[in-house]
């Protein structure tokens, strides 16, 4: 908000400043570094009309300094892999965050070319990505070792390997999302956990073969986890869970909605071991009582 009043604030003084609305103008009286500022805010639509002005402007619009964050999710129908190539070729290494959420022309090349044309890259959106496969993964982690927030969502091809990948290569990677990636399983969790131990978020909505097994190794190896969903993971027991409650202390938002094996000992973990917990989602767990809550409650104060 304070961005686009900072533009609308300039754009009435400039209007002020010249007589005309030559842009030609603009550029003399105006040096190229304030231009870039200028620039700097404003969005993609508008910085590629800004960019079909002149020559001039042109350049400062396309400055790679222009583009370190980047959603697509409005154009997802028209983004295809050749867009996102010629993206990572213009922003290089000024890129820190792009979205790509929905945008099902994209695969493997076009993120293969990114990755080693962006190896500055933080904070990357796959979500729904679906032509997507493991390739994706080998590449990020070959090039992109600063990634610390990946979003896998619905990406349906992601297997062990991809997390074996992200492993090996991506050390900082604080949240992952993986829901609904149903092929991983407790040895996709394993290799993850072991190199990935700063982990503070993990979405594994929908991972329906993991088992208690998955849990222990997170357990073990996340201390600084904060948020984890595993909505829809039925294999899930108390014996997982309890290794997750004793292990991550820090957890403040929990989603086991539809883990319909838990119990009350869920409950008692949770409030003996995680005193910052904030968010509990337990919707369809039958075997959770009154009793169990009262004790959570009880325990938590």
């Amino acid at each position: 908000m304070k961005k686009n009043i900072f533009v609308q604030k300039l754009a009435v003084g400039l209007r002020q400043m010249f007589s005309n609305n030559d842009e030609a103008v603009i550029n003399k009286k105006l040096p190229k570094e304030l231009l870039l500022r200028i620039f700097s805010f404003l969005d993609v639509v508008t910085l590629c009309r800004c960019a079909q002005v002149s020559r001039a402007w042109n350049v400062l619009a396309l400055d790679g300094s222009n583009w370190q964050r980047i959603d697509l999710f409005d154009f997802q129908r028209d983004i295809e892999g050749r867009v996102v190539e010629n993206i990572s070729k213009r922003c290089g290494g000024f890129l820190r965050k792009l979205s790509l959420r929905g945008c099902l022309g994209v695969g493997d090349n076009a993120l293969r070319i990114f990755a080693q044309n962006c190896r500055n890259i933080e904070v990357l959106n796959l979500n729904g990505c679906t032509k997507i496969t493991d390739a994706t993964c080998t590449s990020l982690s070959k090039f992109c070792s600063k990634l610390r927030h990946l979003d896998l969502a619905s990406c349906t091809s992601i297997t062990n390997l991809s997390l074996k990948a992200l492993s090996e290569g991506c050390p900082l990677l604080e949240q992952l999302n993986i829901s609904w990636c149903d092929q991983v399983t407790k040895d996709g969790i394993q290799n993850l956990v072991r190199g990935c131990g700063g982990l503070k978020a993990l979405f594994l909505k929908g991972c329906t073969q993991l088992e208690d097994e998955a849990l222990k190794y997170i357990g073990a190896n996340c201390p600084e986890l904060v948020t984890l969903n595993l909505q829809t993971c039925l294999q899930i027991t108390d014996d997982g869970l309890i290794t997750i409650c004793r292990g991550c202390h820090k957890l403040q938002s929990l989603c086991a909605s539809g883990c319909s094996n838990i119990t009350d000992a869920i409950l008692n973990a949770l409030g003996q071991n995680c005193p910052k917990l904030r968010i509990l989602e337990v919707a369809r767990c039958s075997q959770l009582t009154d009793v169990g809550f009262t004790t959570l409650a009880r325990v938590s104060i």
